[in-house]
């Protein structure tokens, strides 16, 4: 039973990862807002490479070499040097996606990304913030953003995810729910701002 639970834990943690959530939560954006523009599968492309491929192989590169323990980067102290290359390749994103001429919906999300990176780097200094409860908590609000109230079914994944992370030994109760509504209340609260400009 306890292998079973710890299988079924590991399981929800890989489905509910930042790089699968986060470009799900792109594509269905873009599919359901952007179809209709010529170039809305660069756009995409560029938010899933810059969510999805790019971290997936960095990541790969630095437990190749030994920078890292695992792929879950389950030690803080391993956190700094991938957060911080992930903040350029958002900074990059955005820049291609300026250069693109995207909407900008999409562009704030590149953009953003890269500005509460830098805040989770900060957070992790001192304390292990959950990554991914704070990708959750972002790819929710962006899609209460672009699609309303029919998009708040997702945060029935919350409590779930907790359980997961917490379950796993990967994190405490208060490191998953800061993680959850934190990455919330920012990309929300950025997102207000951005739009209104």
């Amino acid at each position: 039973m306890h292998a079973d639970l710890r299988r079924f834990a590991s399981l929800v943690s890989w489905v509910i990862s930042p790089v699968v959530v986060a470009p799900a939560a792109y594509l269905v954006i873009v599919l359901f807002g952007y179809a209709s523009h010529p170039r809305y599968i660069s756009w995409f492309y560029v938010l899933f490479v810059s969510a999805t491929i790019a971290p997936l192989m960095l990541i790969y590169g630095l437990k190749k070499i030994g920078k890292v323990s695992d792929y879950n980067i389950t030690f803080r102290e391993q956190r700094f040097l991938p957060l911080l290359v992930l903040v350029g390749i958002n900074v990059l994103g955005y820049e291609l996606m300026k250069q693109l001429n995207a909407p900008r919906f999409l562009s704030g999300i590149l953009f953003f990304n890269a500005v509460n990176t830098v805040f989770i780097l900060l957070v992790t200094l001192q304390w292990k913030i959950s990554i991914h409860l704070f990708s959750l908590g972002s790819s929710i609000a962006l899609c209460y953003l672009h699609f309303g109230q029919q998009a708040l079914w997702m945060l029935t994944a919350v409590p779930l995810l907790m359980w997961s992370r917490v379950y796993l030994k990967a994190h405490n109760f208060m490191q998953t729910l800061v993680g959850a509504t934190i990455g919330f209340l920012l990309m929300f609260t950025e997102f207000k701002w951005w739009l209104s400009l």
